[in-house]
């Protein structure tokens, strides 16, 4: 590495240069630097050696600068808005504040075990109860999941409580945030990405219950007390393709055998080998089938009407997901992964999973979603017109969900029953944590909460494709 002094100026081609009157030697270089004309091409090579990335690729310091001014401009916003920044603990006796698999570590002075966070959130609301209005914090969280493009085990999260607050008025203040961010450090509020998507911050952000939003996309209007094979057909059913649709109005006019038949099938190999069989009966033009079709018997019509809603299912699914995912490859591992899940699901599970894939993958400009089922957010107020929903909101833009936002659940009981109901993965809920139910026990008063995550905002407002682009050392696994 050497160091040139000497006036600046310029070549006779106009290349910028320092007419060098000395030079020293600051550094030996042993590696050889990477070309100049194609410079650092490899992207796993990019990861693993950024030191070599930030000078051999100027746009990637340049998207580690905008990270750093948009820290702070997100800083600069809260604390004009009267929000005072904290610090809480990164290892934990118990994790909580998300639905997530956490890192172990171990105290050996202690002689114990300890969670690496996963959230600050039952910290910053011990806050609350303490006596703070406003708080905040930008802190990383450690989550023991896959690693993709919207994915790292370490990340960066900003949290935010107001006592008095509620979910409307923490909409409010991350549409305020987000907006402040983009024109303080981009300059505008209709984002141009580089695969040429817009996306618009200008007001009014959109706010839709989560049922309303599903029905109006998908034509499905949810049930919540249909059992959970037949409000996932009725779901899934919504997406019925006309070619499809066609088949399945054929389907109400096959005998009673071939439609119990069907119906008693498990799996969806020995469902789809009985559609092939029955296809092939059709283009055959079997005459038995066609003369006992017309010999329908009138108390049977509701089962073949639930056989052709239930084929539009199977078969409409993989076109569906196909068509909204962009990919017949990527739908079919949706699909496969989907259909498994699904019929083994509550129906509060249902329609957060159908908004999650079908749905959230379409919403690019920003979009609060409100109302998500409660038994699915265990930490937040439920609604007091139905209490099967939860004050909430979902701010999803780009097609990812961006921040999370409640009506803080400040009931003890309340909460301790939530702590011993929650759905989903055994591995990645929350424990019950004594000592932050002590707390709502001295009051908490009532509260809005939100979270943001740091790396994906910073996706959305750059167009990167790849969480790894926007942290300066991603997770990586070693090279032999």
């Amino acid at each position: 590495m050497l160091v040139a002094e000497g006036p600046l100026g310029t070549t006779k081609k106009g290349e910028v240069t320092i007419w060098a009157t000395s030079i020293t030697v600051a550094a030996k270089a042993l590696l050889p630097p990477p070309g100049k004309w194609h410079g650092l091409e490899d992207v796993e090579q990019r990861y693993r050696q950024r030191y070599v990335d930030l000078w051999a690729n100027p746009d990637v310091m340049n998207l580690a600068k905008l990270r750093t001014r948009m820290v702070q401009e997100m800083r600069n916003y809260l604390t004009g808005q009267g929000y005072i920044e904290v610090e809480t603990p990164m290892m934990q006796l118990l994790h909580g504040g998300a639905a997530a698999r956490p890192f172990v570590t171990h105290h050996n002075a202690l002689d114990i075990d300890l969670y690496m966070r996963i959230a600050p959130e039952l910290f910053l609301k011990r806050l609350l109860v303490g006596g703070f209005r406003k708080v905040f914090e930008i802190n990383r969280n450690f989550r023991n999941e896959g690693i993709s493009p919207r994915h790292n085990p370490e990340f960066t999260m900003l949290e935010a409580y107001e006592a008095f607050g509620s979910w409307e008025t923490m909409a409010d203040m991350v549409e305020g945030l987000i907006r402040h961010v983009a024109q303080s450090v981009f300059g505008t509020l209709q984002l141009q990405h580089p695969n040429g998507r817009t996306i618009n911050l200008q007001r009014p952000w959109r706010r839709v219950r989560m049922v309303d939003l599903v029905e109006e996309r998908t034509g499905w209007r949810f049930d919540k007390t249909l059992a959970p094979e037949e409000a996932i057909r009725t779901a899934v059913d919504s997406y019925r393709l006309r070619r499809m649709h066609r088949i399945a109005q054929r389907a109400i006019e096959f005998s009673s055998g071939v439609a119990k038949r069907l119906l008693a099938t498990t799996t969806i190999g020995e469902f789809q080998r009985d559609v092939r069989e029955l296809e092939k009966l059709e283009r055959d033009e079997n005459a038995e089938l066609r003369s006992s079709s017309k010999k329908l018997d009138p108390e049977n019509v509701d089962e073949h009407k639930r056989f052709a809603r239930a084929l539009n299912t199977y078969l409409d699914l993989e076109e569906a997901l196909a068509e909204l995912k962009g990919g017949a490859e990527e739908a079919g591992v949706v699909t496969k992964e989907f259909f498994y899940k699904i019929t083994r699901m509550s129906p509060a599970e249902q329609l957060q999973e159908v908004y999650e894939k079908l749905i959230e993958p379409t919403l690019i400009d920003p979009t609060f979603v409100t109302h998500v089922p409660s038994v699915i957010i265990p930490l937040a107020k439920e609604n007091k017109e139905d209490p099967f929903f939860a004050d909430v909101y979902e701010l999803a833009i780009n097609g990812v969900e961006i921040s999370p936002g409640y009506t803080e659940l400040n009931d003890p009981d309340v909460q301790a029953k939530h702590f011993a109901h929650q759905v989903g993965d055994k591995e990645e809920q929350q424990k019950v944590d004594a000592d932050f139910l002590t707390a709502l026990r001295y009051g908490m008063p009532p509260a809005g909460g939100m979270g943001l995550g740091v790396d994906r905002l910073l996706m959305m407002l750059t167009g990167a494709e790849s969480i790894r682009d926007v942290i300066l050392f991603p997770l990586m696994k070693p090279v032999d």
